[in-house]
């Protein structure tokens, strides 16, 4: 891991705040597609859902520093080109100066905490567009997992949406990553067969305004050339916690990369805590999933 003296982050977040706003003034910013036609997005909004679990290890993510240290690396690769993820963790890292030239999405809702007794109510607590115009952030991210049986999900429907309209007003991307979900014993589920998936793709792609600068963010399933039939909308593909042989997985990976209208991944606890630690061959190996490393 990188050898950073946090002491400097702790001490400008104690007495100088100002410091943060300077940075993002400051940030160097790239195209959204820039040298090839595909992104690798780290994702690093896990913890504010209150979810700090990696394959078995339910507190792998309780130290910030060492999720800064496993970023930095992760963000040093060639093929990284950004990061997604929570105020808190895109501010220590503009502090930390390892934003520049990369792609920054906010992300937005995360009240939803995992297995709270009011996880569909996915409430706006992190971001919002006007912070994410006035820190000169690339676009922002949002959740939004339709359960057709808890009114709470019309609340999400209707704030996913004027996010979406705000966003694409201010010329920035939309990410939505939707869900076909229910309530199962003690937290929400996503239903994850290709007829539940389509449906929440053509409820979350229609969300707003314009879509114009909506992008879609879906898992990886059984049958995507089917899924990938419901939406002409730029689509990355979720990396989540892997469940099985990370051979396996990379490959499935590979596979669905094959679609014209899969546009790259969003990869992050798979990436950032994988099981030997080692994340810039993990970063590398998902990396060259794409094509190559390089920009």
């Amino acid at each position: 891991m990188r050898d950073v003296d946090y002491r400097r982050l702790l001490d400008d977040r104690a007495r100088h705040p100002e410091r943060i706003a300077e940075a993002a003034a400051a940030r160097r910013r790239r195209p959204l597609l820039a040298g090839r036609d595909r992104l690798l997005i780290v994702a690093a909004d896990h913890p504010a859902r209150g979810a700090l679990g990696v394959a078995g290890r339910p507190m792998a993510m309780a130290s910030r520093a060492d999720m800064l240290d496993r970023l930095l690396v992760a963000l040093s690769r060639p093929g990284v080109d950004g990061v997604l993820g929570t105020p808190d963790v895109i501010e220590d890292l503009l502090l930390l100066g390892a934003l520049d030239d990369r792609i920054v999405i906010g992300s937005m809702n995360r009240g939803g905490l995992r297995g709270a007794v009011f996880e569909f109510d996915d409430r706006f607590t992190a971001y919002d567009t006007e912070a994410i115009v006035a820190m000169r952030l690339d676009g922002g991210k949002m959740l939004c997992r339709v359960g057709i049986d808890d009114d709470r999900t019309a609340a999400t429907l209707e704030s996913c949406a004027r996010a979406v309209t705000a966003l694409a007003r201010n010329g920035l991307a939309a990410m939505i990553e939707p869900f076909w979900s229910r309530r199962d014993g003690g937290g929400v589920v996503h239903d994850l067969s290709a007829d539940a998936m389509i449906h929440a793709i053509h409820v979350g792609q229609a969300l707003g305004a314009s879509s114009a600068r909506t992008w879609l963010k879906i898992p990886v399933i059984d049958d995507m050339e089917r899924v990938m039939e419901a939406t002409t909308l730029p689509t990355l593909l979720l990396g989540g916690d892997p469940a099985g042989a990370r051979d396996e997985v990379y490959a499935s990976w590979g596979e669905a990369l094959r679609h014209p209208g899969v546009r790259g991944l969003v990869v992050g606890r798979a990436l950032l805590y994988p099981p030997d630690d080692d994340v810039a061959a993990a970063a590398d190996t998902v990396a060259g999933l794409l094509g190559g490393a390089g920009r």
